[in-house]
């Protein structure tokens, strides 16, 4: 017998069709290269106009199809101290660099969907964060996560979702999520507020932020390391960097300044220092030459030193400190000093293993219900349409959250598993009804189903909605995913199913 399309049924095949077209049709749909998702600011490739979201189809004419053959053209080519001609083309631009070193971007596979993986599937790190000693309201953490986004931006820190999220308390919360980050990693980044002041004996010259810096050397001759020394089996180096404040803040140095005397025993110099302290502790002081007596100067060089076993861990220690300096006078400090509620961290490892896990263990629980009501109502066809159905729901899940941008975690992943849950339960009942009382028509009886089903639905959804806020938002993914799923199959793949076993019935 040949099954006759309702409008229901030809809504569910509408449906999937233009969620398969929301999950697999992107932006770099079938095109050939790496995916550029960090972009250093203030280096050569950053100045040559290189930024995130672009392709890289060719290096030096070569074709790239992939991060294997990205990474063996960039690793013959800086293995010198001479400056190297790169030359980086894209879709719509191409791009020539030259540098001593390897260009500061990080770069990814083409993403072949629209789908997006949370912290749970990709792996790396998760911090929610709250103020100490103070509840913050909406206002005040979204200020914070703008302020630690800009911040983290400054660090250099890709692939980061910063959000705030609130619970049913009222308590607001930052949630970070850093991909490829180690806890420590994350716990140092968040852990110090950043506030940054350079003083005169009691008397703050300027602060860290745009306010008083209004720039800050990063590279080139006006930062770096400059000097190492060892002494007792350790290694120490000295940075330097060099930076630039407000015509404001050059003035109050040149008005603090005015009135301290000269040093008698070292006439070179004044008799006090600029101290510079980072969260209230003392990092570095300096001495201040007699020519800057009073002069209003808007530059003013910091340095620092580290230590390491050897001279490469010092040299990368002396980087890392120097960095953290220059990100906070670049960004100012934190509004508030934050804790760690919860940390979190998982292995991509293990994401790719759970993720193929739970596709086969699903794949493999449809075919079992599919089997048994086969077997229980004796139609094949049943089964089969319940099989469709189910299938359905999750391409429409999977096509409304690549719509909306959701990042996929574990939360959302159980949520899916429940909506295919209550889905199958509705269907069962559908099936049930259709083979109760004779007295009444297929058409009356699917009725009395659907009834049962709505009766569910608002249940579900009545528990649904304050899940979206419980447990700091955590959850959020269970609840987001378990609407989408239970709401599109009320209002589309229940009624088409609906139909499809009036027609299996008549």
């Amino acid at each position: 017998m040949k099954l006759k399309f309702t409008w229901k049924i030809w809504l569910l095949i509408i449906v999937v069709a233009l969620s398969l077209v929301s999950i697999f049709v992107t932006p770099t749909f079938l095109q050939k290269g790496v995916l550029v998702i960090s972009v250093k600011s203030n280096s050569t490739a950053f100045e040559q106009g290189l930024r995130s979201g672009q392709v890289i189809t060719e290096v030096d004419g070569q074709k790239i199809e992939s991060i294997e053959d990205f990474s063996q053209i960039i690793q013959r080519k800086f293995n010198t101290n001479e400056n190297v001609k790169t030359i980086f083309k894209t879709k719509n631009a191409e791009y020539i660099l030259y540098s001593k070193t390897a260009p500061e971007i990080i770069v990814s596979e083409i993403p072949q969907t629209n789908i997006k993986t949370g912290l749970d599937l990709s792996g790396g790190s998760r911090a929610l964060v709250q103020a100490q000693d103070k509840k913050l309201s909406s206002s005040e953490v979204n200020d914070l996560v703008a302020i630690t986004n800009n911040r983290f931006n400054v660090y250099g820190i890709a692939d980061m979702n910063i959000r705030p999220i609130s619970d049913l308390a009222g308590n607001n919360f930052m949630l970070i999520e850093i991909a490829g980050a180690t806890p420590q990693d994350l716990e140092k980044l968040i852990s110090e507020q950043g506030k940054f002041e350079a003083k005169i004996g009691n008397e703050t010259v300027f602060y860290g932020g745009e306010k008083d810096i209004t720039s800050v050397a990063r590279s080139g001759q006006d930062a770096g390391i400059y000097s190492c020394d060892q002494a007792q089996q350790r290694h120490f180096c000295n940075f330097r960097f060099t930076i630039y404040l407000s015509e404001a803040a050059a003035t109050r140095f040149g008005g603090i300044t005015e009135d301290i005397p000269i040093n008698s025993s070292n006439p070179e110099y004044l008799e006090k220092t600029i101290d510079f302290y980072l969260d209230d502790k003392l990092v570095n002081s300096l001495q201040i030459g007699e020519g800057l007596k009073g002069r209003v100067t808007t530059q003013v060089q910091i340095s620092g030193s580290e230590s390491g076993e050897t001279k490469d861990d010092a040299i990368k220690n002396a980087e890392e400190e120097m960095k953290q300096l220059q990100t906070v006078l670049i960004t100012g400090s934190l509004p508030f000093k934050l804790e760690i509620v919860k940390l979190d961290t998982i292995s991509p490892t293990l994401g790719k293993e759970f993720t193929r896990t739970i596709f086969l263990a699903g794949l493999a629980a449809l075919l079992a219900v599919s089997i048994i009501i086969s077997i229980r109502y004796k139609k094949l066809k049943s089964s089969f349409a319940l099989l469709i159905t189910s299938i359905s729901e999750i391409i429409i899940i999977l096509g409304v959250a690549s719509l909306i941008k959701w990042d996929l975690d574990l939360p959302s992943i159980a949520g899916i598993l429940a909506a295919i849950g209550t889905g199958i339960d509705s269907q069962i009942i559908i099936l049930d009804e259709a083979k109760q009382s004779i007295f009444l028509s297929i058409k009356q009886r699917m009725k009395r189903a659907f009834a049962i089903i709505l009766g569910a639905y608002f249940t579900a959804l009545a528990a649904l909605i304050p899940l979206y806020w419980a447990v700091a938002g955590l959850f959020k993914g269970f609840a987001i995913t378990t609407i989408i799923g239970i709401t599109a199959g009320v209002l589309i793949t229940r009624p088409a199913f609906t139909d499809m076993v009036k027609k299996i019935e008549e």
